[in-house]
């Protein structure tokens, strides 16, 4: 059976995480370990490599390197991993995430990703683009929203069973849902055409099920919204030259202690900001330049 248009559906299984290897054709799976140091969970939260033509090489090592000396608990990558979904590209992307020196890392696809048909080509990489990792008291959803050749996302209805079951399932938990695709339309980004298409009911399912988190990437633009309780963070662009109203590239650094979310953006080779500041001062930041 399919999730969407595309996915296989899975059974929503006990707390295992990708951890991605060297040989692009296997990919290894570790068991998380539960004891967090001090109780806090740290996340990266990285999207939009887009490896390949516009790729910003130096920017996207030098934004390993500030990583790997946070030594975060989990990396998530929200998609776009490629430009053009090539091998080539795929290649290029492993070769870098290989680096970071992190156990476990949650790859996510994007819509670049799933071009000339490197929906294919993803599993081999980076395993199933949608997955279910839990870490002590919480869990982390990945969908995959791309569909082949397509620039707006889908969570599909299949897809949005398996989600509602898993959500079900650990109710009691700290929920995060992570996806490639901006679920509310973000300043700065020009006309709006490729928001997830069934955004609503993806929306309806999170709040409903008292979702603490969502992550998201696409739009190369770092912002955040929040809907009630709910807060959705945008982590912009960590390495492409296309960039989009925050002239920098940029990373989200998140902090989860006793279910109290801290999280900034980290530009890379600059400072943090709290969020609320880019809310705020967006043009001031622009100017740094």
């Amino acid at each position: 059976m399919l999730v969407g248009n595309l996915i296989p559906l899975v059974r929503c299984e006990t707390a295992t995480i990708l951890k991605v290897s060297v040989n692009p054709s296997l990919r290894e799976v570790s068991e998380m370990n539960e004891n967090i140091r001090d109780g806090i969970l740290m996340l990266v939260h990285i999207s939009d490599m887009h490896c390949g033509p516009k790729l910003e090489k130096s920017t996207l090592q030098q934004a390993i390197d500030e990583i790997n000396a946070l030594s975060p608990d989990i990396v998530i990558v929200t998609g776009d991993l490629t430009e053009d979904g090539l091998t080539s590209e795929f290649q290029e992307a492993k070769r870098y995430l290989t680096q970071l020196k992190c156990e476990h890392i949650v790859v996510g696809s994007g819509n670049h990703d799933s071009r000339t048909t490197g929906y294919l080509l993803f599993p081999k990489f980076f395993g199933e683009p949608s997955s279910v990792t839990e870490v002590g008291d919480t869990v982390l959803i990945m969908l995959n929203s791309s569909r082949p050749d397509r620039e707006d996302g889908e969570i599909g209805y299949n897809q949005g069973l398996w989600l509602k079951g898993c959500l079900n399932q650990y109710k009691d938990k700290f929920k995060i849902v992570s996806l490639h695709h901006h679920l509310i339309p973000v300043p700065d980004t020009g006309m709006e055409r490729n928001t997830v298409s069934d955004a609503g009911d993806l929306l309806r399912t999170l709040i409903l099920n008292d979702v603490n988190l969502v992550l998201c990437g696409h739009r190369h633009r770092p912002w955040m919204w929040e809907i009630g309780n709910l807060p959705i963070i945008y982590a912009g662009a960590i390495s492409t030259k296309r960039l989009r109203g925050f002239y920098h590239n940029a990373y989200g650094i998140i902090q989860i202690n006793n279910r109290k979310i801290k999280a900034k953006l980290k530009v890379v080779g600059n400072e943090e900001y709290d969020f609320d500041k880019i809310f705020v001062q967006t043009n001031d930041l622009t100017a740094e330049v």
